[in-house]
């Protein structure tokens, strides 16, 4: 009976009493994976192990990791302006109250953060 990696077409090498699998990383650029990337490979890791187990086989783990990390960042570029703008908070309170702007900011910063979390990582 052949396994599931054989009915793929793939092979085994034998070492000692071991069937080790013949798993070769694709060809290609490395691809810098960030923040949101490495979080959704833990969360595929942990959560969704054959859905991980399945991109990692077929090579497409990197490729996937990197478009999470520029969706991420492009919806982040995208929420933070349109609630710190339904906020009030604009330049003029940068230049009267730093602090005030700065922990404002922070606080629209990790709000944008928890949307993204919860719409693309964690899906």
């Amino acid at each position: 009976m052949k396994s599931i990696f054989e009915q793929m077409g793939e092979t085994y090498t034998q070492a000692g009493d071991y069937l080790i699998p013949n798993i070769k990383l694709p060809e290609g650029h490395p691809t810098s994976i960030g923040k949101y990337g490495r979080m959704r490979e833990a969360y595929l890791k942990e959560h969704r192990p054959r859905l991980y187990t399945r991109l990692l086989l077929s090579g497409k783990l990197p490729e996937h990791l990197a478009e999470v990390e520029r969706i991420c960042n492009d919806r982040l570029e995208t929420i933070i302006p349109q609630m710190a703008k339904a906020q009030g908070v604009a330049e003029e309170m940068k230049a009267q109250d730093q602090l005030g702007w700065v922990g404002r900011m922070n606080e629209i910063k990790h709000s944008a953060e928890e949307i993204i979390l919860a719409e693309i990582v964690y899906e």
